[in-house]
């Protein structure tokens, strides 16, 4: 990433620094730590933190200090890479630093509706909070191609419940899971700012703009999840289904076939005096009547209602 340095200046006289540096060595990087003293300690800390993370302190007692990472990502879907993209940002009186913005993020941000958004934002908070607005623009784009895979997952187990399925499923919980880890800074990013500035958020129109974002985003995350624990406990209501269905038609066979079962016991005896042995209608004897026995096992059980409908599967939907 190449060094890069934009200072703009807006209503109210805030600034907002737009900083890239390819290391933490790089000059750009001490130079700004010359220009905000501030800045120090907020660039050694992050340097040093993998995550995301959100702080807000009171230097002077008095003005809030707003600073952290926040991390994200541009893809409408999350591949086996799980590449995201990570900016550092500083709040401080009427200056707001970002540190290594992304450049598709960046573009947004200088498209004409946000220039006119952050023309008229009054302070360096306003302008964090429409420039992590944008952000979470990433996040529902994600949600939207999350739920036509998810319909389409609704669909294939409505058609044909198969066991790769399941597989499918859990994917989607761990992505849905992998989406909403991320979403956790940007909603901490909401109480920072209430804790960081009080009643003035009350009337503020880009602070609640930001909060309703996030609160739908919320309000998706649950849904989904909802919808993803519903189609796990029907496909565990489809397995157990199934598999007393398995037992019955085996427990069914078995009892069936109990006939056939003690006549080939007997008649497999080493014995020499078993009876029609040596007749010539033995064998016959003995087969007619392991198969009345058989169907009348068969009707026995057809009379009591323990067969139901197993048998009769090719008349039914298949799940």
């Amino acid at each position: 990433m190449p060094a890069f340095e934009q200072i703009s200046s807006f209503r109210g006289g805030w600034e907002w620094w737009d900083i890239s540096a390819a290391n933490w060595q790089d000059p750009v990087i001490q130079e700004l730590k010359g220009k905000l003293p501030e800045a120090a300690e907020w660039l050694n800390k992050v340097e040093d933190i993998p995550s995301s993370f959100i702080s807000v302190r009171f230097p002077d007692a008095i003005r809030p200090l707003m600073c952290g990472s926040l991390i994200y990502s541009v893809q409408e879907e999350i591949d086996s890479q799980r590449n995201c993209n990570k900016f550092y940002f500083l709040v401080l009186n009427q200056k707001l630093v970002t540190l290594n913005l992304d450049q598709n993020t960046r573009e947004i941000m200088h498209t004409a509706e946000r220039q006119k958004m952050l023309a008229q934002c009054e302070n360096a908070a306003d302008g964090m909070f429409v420039l992590a607005r944008a952000v979470l623009h990433y996040f529902h784009t994600g949600m939207d191609k999350f739920e036509i895979n998810l319909r389409k997952l609704e669909e294939d187990m409505e058609r044909r419940n198969a066991r790769t399925l399941m597989d499918s499923i859990l994917n989607a919980r761990f992505e849905l899971l992998y989406w909403s880890n991320m979403f956790i800074p940007f909603s901490e990013l909401v109480t920072a700012s209430r804790e960081a500035y009080l009643e003035k958020l009350e009337e503020n129109r880009f602070f609640k703009q930001l909060l309703y974002r996030v609160t739908r985003m919320e309000g998706l995350f649950r849904h989904y999840e909802k919808e993803i624990d519903t189609l796990i406990s029907i496909d565990d209501a489809i397995s157990a289904f199934r598999g007393n269905e398995i037992t019955k038609t085996l427990t069914i066979v078995t009892a069936v076939f109990t006939p056939a079962t003690v006549v080939g016991a007997i008649w497999g005896m080493n014995f020499k005096n078993l009876p029609w042995l040596e007749t010539g209608w033995g064998f016959t004897a003995v087969i007619a009547a392991t198969l009345l026995s058989m169907a009348g096992m068969y009707g026995w059980l057809m009379m009591k209602g323990w067969t139901g409908d197993l048998l009769k599967t090719n008349k039914r939907r298949k799940l």
